[in-house]
């Protein structure tokens, strides 16, 4: 069997379908999934560690290092029989918990925050972070935050000069290195793209904002 024949027989073992197994990856449709069975995209490491967690079962597996007696995926396991897999692959163990995902947020144009209380996101338990936010657009590119990419913010009322933060706007929300100017009290919202001017907003208007949180790690889609 090929690595994503394996991934198609431990979903299947397990009754999942490929959207529920995109979403417990923090993937937004099921095209990823489709994409890696059919062997049309490679995996990381990191990743193969993260599938085997979300299959319930174990990284050798995947690899097509063993199966058990009747040939179907084996439970997931820490270590081989002499204790050193995870040394080995550099993949588990694997711990991870559930991050709230509250919609996406404009690396460009503040768009408006939409919030779905329903979506979470499985990511590694290290991550010192309290939801997630889906970024949408180009402007924080020289950051390596692309379309797509899943943000982690740590909640915080404010961050230091020059950190990215999740901010929003009346309503809308936004990514941005945040600089605040105390004395004179003017805040600036600055992007990772030449192309984008920076947001400046003084006096009252600072009335308007809301820092969400600081920006502490991200997750590319595949």
């Amino acid at each position: 069997m090929t690595f994503g024949e394996r991934i198609l027989a431990a979903r299947t073992a397990a009754g999942m379908t490929q959207e529920e197994l995109a979403k417990r990856l923090g993937y937004r449709s099921r095209s990823s999934i489709a994409k890696i069975e059919c062997g049309e995209r490679d995996v990381p490491r990191p990743l193969i560690g993260e599938l085997a967690q979300a299959l319930g079962t174990d990284p050798a597996y995947l690899l097509g290092w063993k199966d058990n007696d009747e040939g179907t995926p084996p439970p997931a396991s820490v270590a081989d029989d002499d204790g050193q897999l995870a040394a080995k692959l550099g993949l588990m163990p694997v711990k991870v918990r559930r991050f709230p995902m509250l919609g996406e947020i404009a690396c460009g144009k503040p768009i408006f925050a939409d919030e779905d209380k329903e979506s979470v996101v499985m990511a590694d338990m290290d991550i010192k972070a309290d939801f997630c936010l889906r970024a949408k657009g180009d402007s924080m590119i020289n950051a390596r935050i692309h379309d797509g990419d899943i943000v982690f913010i740590r909640e915080m009322p404010i961050v230091d000069n020059g950190e990215i933060a999740a901010v929003v706007i009346d309503d809308e929300a936004t990514l941005k290195r945040l600089y605040y100017d105390r004395p004179n009290n003017v805040l600036q919202l600055v992007a990772e793209n030449p192309r984008y001017a920076p947001l400046v907003f003084r006096g009252e208007e600072l009335d308007h904002i809301r820092v969400l949180g600081k920006a502490v790690y991200f997750m590319s889609s595949l």
